[in-house]
């Protein structure tokens, strides 16, 4: 008889408020780890939103969250909310299994902001982030959720050098953008996973699926410019 395979409980990204809300909801409420614009930090959520903004919406002045959580309105309080000036459509939604266990990572890439670690700080620039969601079928505790991130941090990164994308400050091999953000998800419940490394096989499903993906939406950037 075949295994049954654990997926990460949440529906299919769907793009609401006109095509400038991409939004995942969750089957059921999770941890969620991120420094998110809107509830960062350790948190309970049952969704994740993106905003795409344009640029003359996030103009001196304008207060940031105060933007985001006008767009969210009454569900902002279980709600990790995330801005970018990246087309929300553009998405990437991959999951990864094995056996009972699966990760899952969706993510919008722009890179017009693309930075190497060290960089010297410098003003923003518009179409210029990663933003990902990486969602895991089991419980983590409070450490495997911090290593979660880091892991999703270095898998983001790989898949930036590999496609030799340069800093637009340095010319250095960027390793992010200068305004990423990460959200780790997982399941509430007990007999959660200690730890989430590149030693495990949940940490090779969730480096795996963040690879890929953020890899996908690099190549369609490119792309799009006629860079590749």
């Amino acid at each position: 008889m075949k295994a049954a395979v654990a997926t990460p409980e949440g529906e299919a990204p769907s793009l609401e408020g006109g095509g400038r809300l991409l939004v995942v909801r969750f089957e059921r409420p999770h941890a969620v780890l991120s420094w998110a614009v809107i509830n960062g930090g350790r948190r309970r959520a049952r969704a994740v939103v993106w905003r795409q903004v344009r640029d003359d919406e996030l103009v001196p002045g304008v207060d940031p969250v105060a933007l985001l959580a006008a767009s969210l309105g009454e569900s902002s309080e279980e709600t990790v909310g995330l801005l970018t000036s990246r087309d929300v459509s553009t998405f990437d939604d991959v999951r990864l299994a094995s056996g009972a266990l699966s990760a899952r990572c969706v993510a919008t890439v722009g890179l017009g902001n693309a930075l190497a670690a060290g960089d010297e700080p410098g003003p923003l620039r518009s179409v210029g982030t990663i933003n990902l969601l990486c969602q895991l079928s089991r419980p983590l505790s409070e450490g495997a959720l911090v290593e979660a991130v880091a892991l999703a941090a270095e898998a983001r990164t790989a898949a930036l050098m590999e496609a030799r994308v340069p800093s637009r400050r340095s010319l250095r091999a960027a390793t992010g953008t200068g305004t990423d953000c990460i959200v780790v998800a997982a399941p509430e419940g007990p007999g959660g996973e200690t730890y989430v490394g590149k030693h495990t096989r949940l940490g090779s499903l969730l480096g795996g699926a963040v690879r890929e993906a953020t890899a996908r939406g690099v190549r369609r950037w490119l792309d799009e410019r006629g860079i590749r």
